[in-house]
């Protein structure tokens, strides 16, 4: 059973970080960790930054699983797990958080530079500090409050930090997993901490299939005074953008576990064409997010997707190229009464004094690959969703109640013997 007297002790001393919490937090985001794919060098100084700063603390026992890219002027994608052996060796419980961030985006709509966090009633801001230092931060101090409390906890505990989760992961738990012979044992308890809602009810244990597209459209380019000596390639991609949204009906089924309920196929980026108002582009290339129901095969969506590009190629005379920039067809839902979601139900209710549920969510995380190495995975966290913003920030409480929900795991014997 839980010793609540040695929660408590554990949970005072997570609230006693709160000033160094903020200090990692600060640290972390002044060293940018942004993939070559969004202009970025990737995470090698951010990593090295954190495994100093981990061993600085306490932390030991670390192993790395590097990927090699040549994008990038390190020439590697780090991917590092540190260890807090328990009594048991052979079963663990993984925290697994990831490094990278996205790019600010456009800087006026920031207060202040998004490299240099701040706190500012009772929040942190900063790009990265919810997604994913947040979780990161709060998954340290957990394991922290343990070594500092002297406890040795019955399973041991594996912290995780990955590469690449921003874009595709295949630099990241990808490799991880594809390069590592029994990295999980099948019954590990894994957490992701990568999604969730306000009010940390939301335990998620299925994700929508992924499908980013990318659009090239080819025609002729001319003067904008003489359009009959051309072919308008922003006039095509624009009649195909409202041509895909009717993907919308055709895979219209809709399932409660998940919010939104159905399909969704959003147009996003807008790549630049010509730089000039008076030519008429010859080229123009645009994107399009599909998150998809578990229900529909992704192949179906692609065959749909090209009878509609084949229809406005004839329509406009064009060129239509498709490239594919994630493809991630999903995989089986974790069961609700996995020991993984019980576990987490429990520590919540301790913690938040909050009745969660499982549901599932639109946006991908690194756990549908798990999923599909057929390990029981829950993502969690309390969240107030303002990943991917401008003035992206954390309330502090969320990192020291996260951090308390995160020990309670490691304290949660009675759990993990089932």
């Amino acid at each position: 059973m839980m010793d609540e007297t040695l929660f408590g002790k554990v949970s005072q001393r997570i609230d006693s970080y709160r000033d160094a919490i903020i200090e990692l937090q600060k640290d972390l985001t002044a060293h940018p960790a942004v993939g070559p794919e969004n202009g970025g060098d990737g995470e090698w100084l951010k990593a090295h930054f954190l495994q100093e700063r981990l061993a600085q603390m306490g932390f030991k026992n670390f192993q790395h699983y590097d990927a090699q890219d040549s994008r990038v002027s390190s020439g590697i994608r780090p991917n590092f797990v540190t260890t807090l052996e328990g009594k048991n060796k052979n079963r663990f419980i993984w925290i697994i958080t990831h490094m990278d961030i996205v790019p600010p985006g456009e800087l006026r709509l920031w207060s202040q530079d998004p490299y240099k966090a701040y706190v500012k009633d009772g929040h942190i801001f900063g790009r990265g500090v919810e997604d994913n230092q947040q979780d990161m931060v709060a998954s340290i101090f957990a394991a922290k409050a343990l070594m500092d409390e002297g406890i040795i906890p019955e399973t041991s505990i594996k912290l995780a930090f990955v590469s690449d989760e921003e874009t595709s992961s295949n630099k990241g738990l990808h490799f991880m997993m594809d390069t590592t012979e029994n990295l999980f044992n099948p019954d590990d308890l894994i957490v992701v901490p990568d999604s969730g809602n306000p009010e940390g009810s939301l335990i998620e244990v299925a994700e929508k299939s992924m499908l980013w597209l990318c659009f090239k459209t080819k025609g002729k380019q001319c003067h904008g005074s003489n359009p009959h000596l051309g072919n308008n390639a922003f006039t095509a991609a624009s009649y195909l953008v409202t041509k895909l949204i009717k993907l919308r009906k055709i895979f219209s089924n809709t399932d409660p576990l998940f919010d939104p309920p159905q399909s969704t196929f959003e147009p996003t980026k807008k790549e630049a064409n010509v730089g000039n108002i008076n030519t008429i582009p010859g080229e123009d290339v645009f994107c399009m997010d599909c998150r998809v129901l578990p229900e529909y095969d992704l192949k179906d969506v692609m065959d749909e997707i090209q009878h509609i590009v084949r229809k406005v190629e004839k329509k406009f005379k064009v060129q239509i190229e498709i490239s594919t920039a994630q493809y991630v067809q999903s995989a089986r839902p974790t069961p609700s009464d996995a020991p993984v979601v019980l576990a987490l139900q429990e520590a919540i209710q301790k913690v938040y004094n909050v009745r969660s549920f499982a549901g599932g969510v639109g946006a991908g995380t690194v756990a549908s690959y798990i999923r599909k190495k057929s390990y029981p995975v829950a993502v969690w966290s309390k969240t107030n969703q303002n990943a991917h913003q401008p003035d992206e920030n954390c309330p502090i409480d969320n990192i020291t109640g996260n951090a308390k929900v995160f020990a309670y795991l490691f304290l949660q014997n009675q759990i993990l013997a089932r």
